[in-house]
């Protein structure tokens, strides 16, 4: 699953201690906990108030509540509250979810999505709604207005901000801002999707929607305690009065492609060399890899000592290990959660990283490719990840030495692409430092070798680093790892995650629909900023080579070395390390 960042679920207790919160909780997390209780009291208060049947029940109070816990702290904090019945239509498709024969349970409705007001906004404006003319007033049009529902967690301001950042919104013509409240104000579809949780759900329901001609305006994912989605988009693309007949194609094309796993599962392997693909197969007691006969590469797991976990996700487990004598990581695959998907993922994985060297590419020791203990072994990175460091640690690089760490980068990924291998994910996580803050390229669990056409169409990555053809499902080539790595010159520059007060989905749709780049900061050396500009052009043909954003970045890194030294008397040290790797170039 693309994969999307998502929250822990809290619990504060049960019956009719809602009040109760942990004492050893941030203060953010109290606040964010009283906040959901209050959401909840109000949606109880609004439910109880209307007179619903349901909310008249026994037992009613501890249901809602349940529903509300089995669900990230954010949607209680994201739900219009207005919209109470909403959530009972959420409740109720999880609860059909629960019986595969219900999967998936749809919600489809004609919402009306407000603009973000700014007081000058005109009486009548165009629409292009059915029956109503350019410029004319309608009734009937105003009536559906006031009769169409918000959507179930309305709007998002943080994507109209940051469109309007990027976009210089200081200048543009109030003619061009009542378009975009146009926009806004027409009705869209709302799509409510629910069913058993599974790897690359979202990426998967993303690129159906796209699939079936539906551009997504808004988007809220939710995963429960218990292994079931909530997944909510407002689209536009489908004929306002065609309700019926939209929830009817997206059951047929959602039990089609993700229930009965078609699709993701053959494109896992579509970019395998045909010769190889009857090779790679999966069996219950070894996972067969093609092998030319020269790379041994099988690892006895008696030889393999596990030390300190370094790392846990929803599907593997990382570990600081040793290797005949020698500090290793371990990435293991958690063996309830092995099928056919993440094996294939794995046998892509070794399958690539097998014929992998280069001093800026993490270094692939071995594998243990015999269920259940499925790991890939590597050299361990003692510096740790260049996300963590930005991040967690709150560290930040120098000029200099961001420039360098650029260089590194730029060198891995060359050799990649000169090998045919499109790394797809490239992002700060997957970018290592060694105990001479080396950095590596790693993580090559989405790569793919490039077909003999040279491009590809499954999608994957990160949505913040991820370049607009690849998020709309478009063929793609190399040039979608150049835009990634321009988000990573970024993030670099800055410290701060992209698009950090937006969700990951939000971020995309605005990357897509609304050309949404980072803010570079002023100050930023002009030739720098040319190189980020260029990186992260819409059209991928404009972008450069990584064999040219080495040259830049090389001759940067001199013109600032030069200054630096032109300023101090003694540059030492870092500089002289820098400029000798300049010099080098593989």
């Amino acid at each position: 699953m693309v994969m999307m960042v998502t929250e822990g679920n809290d619990s504060c207790g049960s019956g009719v201690q809602y009040h109760t919160t942990s004492s050893s909780s941030s203060p953010a997390q109290s606040r964010q906990q009283r906040q959901k209780v209050e959401v909840y009291n109000e949606i109880l208060r609004r439910l109880k108030d209307s007179g619903e049947e349901e909310a008249m029940q026994p037992g009613f109070h501890d249901q809602l509540w349940a529903h509300f816990n089995r669900l990230p702290t954010r949607y209680a904090l994201d739900v219009n509250v207005e919209r109470a019945a909403d959530v009972l239509m959420h409740k109720r498709l999880l609860h059909l979810a629960h019986d595969p024969a219900n999967r998936p349970s749809i919600e489809v409705r004609l919402v009306q999505v407000h603009p973000i007001s700014d007081g000058n906004s005109a009486d009548t404006f165009e629409s292009d709604a059915p029956g109503i003319e350019c410029g004319q007033s309608s009734s009937k049009y105003s009536s559906r207005q006031s009769i169409l529902p918000p959507p179930a967690f309305g709007s998002s301001p943080n994507l109209e901000a940051l469109d309007l950042q990027a976009n210089d919104s200081e200048d543009i013509e109030e003619e061009q801002s009542v378009h975009a409240n146009v926009q806004y104000s027409r009705p869209m579809h709302e799509i409510t999707i629910s069913t058993d949780d599974k790897p690359k759900l979202l990426s998967q329901l993303t690129a159906l929607l796209a699939e079936i001609g539906l551009n997504i305006q808004e988007a809220h994912a939710f995963s429960t305690t218990d292994g079931y989605s909530l997944d909510v988009f407002v689209v536009e693309g489908w004929p306002y009065e065609e309700t019926e007949k939209l929830k009817a194609a997206l059951e047929r094309e959602v039990l089609k492609k993700i229930e009965g796993q078609v699709g993701s599962s053959q494109l896992l392997v579509s970019s395998v060399d045909e010769s190889d693909q009857a090779k790679m197969k999966t069996e219950l007691d070894h996972l067969a890899i093609p092998n030319d006969g020269t790379d041994v590469w099988e690892i006895d797991p008696k030889h393999l000592k596990y030390g300190t976990q370094i790392a846990s996700g929803s599907y593997g487990e990382l570990y600081k290990g040793v290797y005949c004598s020698q500090e290793v990581a371990i990435k293991v695959l958690k063996a309830e959660h092995v099928n056919s998907e993440l094996q294939r993922e794995f046998a892509q994985e070794v399958y690539i990283m097998r014929k992998v060297r280069h001093k800026n590419v993490v270094q692939f020791i071995g594998a243990c490719t015999k269920p259940p203990r499925l790991c890939i072994v590597t050299e361990f990175m003692s510096g740790g990840s260049v996300y963590d460091y930005l991040h967690k640690q709150k560290g930040f690089f120098k000029f200099p030495t961001l420039l360098k760490v650029a260089i590194d980068i730029s060198k891995g990924m060359n050799y990649l692409h000169q090998h045919n291998i499109i790394h797809r994910d490239l992002k700060g996580a997957n970018l290592l430092m060694d105990e001479n803050c080396t950095v590596k390229v790693a993580d090559f669990g989405v790569a793919r070798v490039k077909t003999q056409s040279g491009v590809m169409t499954a999608e994957t990555g990160t949505y913040r680093w991820m370049a607009p053809e690849v998020i709309e499902h478009k063929p793609y080539d190399h040039k979608a790892d150049v835009f990634s790595f321009g988000i990573v010159l970024w993030e670099l520059l800055t410290g701060k995650l992209p698009y950090e007060y937006l969700t990951p989905l939000q971020a995309a749709i605005g990357v897509v629909q609304k050309g949404l780049r980072p803010t570079i900061p002023k100050n930023t050396h002009p030739k720098f900023v040319e190189l980020l500009e260029r990186s992260w052009q819409q059209d991928p043909t404009s972008r450069p080579d990584f064999s040219e954003i080495i040259e830049i970045l090389q001759q940067l890194a001199k013109e600032v070395g030069d200054g630096e030294e032109r300023h101090k008397d003694k540059s030492g040290g870092l500089l002289s390390v820098l400029r000798r790797d300049v010099d080098d170039i593989d």
